[in-house]
């Protein structure tokens, strides 16, 4: 009996956590599509590249057909695509740059869901792997939008997993802190920038860039995909890597006034002369 690769199909995988997926995936056995919504780089890759914007209907619809047509099947969706604003005040940032952001970080999971589901229906099974955060389970001052779309995530992929495990389709979110990728090479300017905010959110990109620099590399979330994947019974979350795991445990088991406060003292919110005035108790 012939064996049969296991196909999947990783958005994002340009570089950084995608890449890093869409090789471990291929290491161990999967006959891998990743995509770009840019041209692939020249080089020697153990997947094929397939062009993708998952923030267009017809873009979606057309790569998930082409791998349909030279595969038969997808057993595996890692949706990994996804951009955030800069450090900044969340009335820094326009009507129109939130949406930007929900349509490539929630939206564009959304696309690429409903294109593939049927599909999977189809065959009878298969499962899907989000890549959140842990921006996805604590609150992220600065960067409330990405945030928001990660919490948005969360819940759609716990919903979801309750709608088609009975149909054989398990949905599993990945949760990293920290990752060494061009994900800040990529973060968008706020687009309406207020004076207010300037001190503080410089004094939070100088403690993202800090983190940046000790953070894990992408290879540590692959590996946890690569488990999800392997697992006969998948959790519906995963936390990957040392701080996510510590976040993870710190979020479910600690007061929250705990939480509240390590948030705050690690972004320095309270510092010397940045204490906000206390709001007066309404009547």
């Amino acid at each position: 009996m012939k064996f049969r690769k296991l196909v999947a199909l990783v958005t994002g995988a340009s570089s950084g956590i995608g890449k890093a997926t869409s090789e471990r995936l291929a290491a161990a056995g999967y006959k891998v599509y990743g995509t770009s919504r840019r041209p692939a780089s020249p080089g020697v890759r153990p997947f094929e590249m397939l062009s993708l914007d998952v923030t267009s209907d017809e873009s979606v619809e057309t790569a998930v057909n082409t791998l349909l047509q030279s595969e038969g099947r997808i057993d595996l969706l890692v949706n990994n695509a996804g951009f955030s604003v800069a450090p900044a005040g969340a009335e820094e940032s326009s009507i129109e740059q939130a949406r930007a952001i929900f349509d490539t970080n929630f939206f564009g999971i959304i696309r690429m869901t409903r294109a593939v589901v049927p599909h999977m229906r189809h065959q009878g099974g298969g499962q899907i792997i989000n890549i959140g955060s842990v921006l996805g389970f604590l609150p992220a001052p600065y960067m409330a939008l990405y945030a928001a779309t990660k919490h948005a995530l969360a819940g759609y992929s716990e919903s979801l997993d309750h709608e088609l495990r009975t149909r054989g389709i398990r949905v599993t979110v990945i949760e990293p802190a920290f990752t060494k990728s061009h994900f800040e090479a990529n973060l968008l300017e706020p687009d309406a920038v207020l004076d207010e905010y300037r001190e503080a959110r410089a004094g939070v990109t100088r403690q993202l860039r800090a983190a940046l620099e000790t953070a894990d590399e992408p290879g540590v979330v692959a590996d946890v995909v690569l488990a999800a994947a392997s697992a006969a019974r998948p959790r519906l979350r995963y936390t990957a890597g040392g701080l996510a795991n510590r976040l993870g445990l710190l979020r479910r088991f600690a007061p929250a006034r705990l939480v509240d406060a390590g948030i705050r003292k690690d972004l320095r919110l309270d510092a010397p002369g940045a204490s906000p005035r206390t709001a007066p108790v309404p009547a």
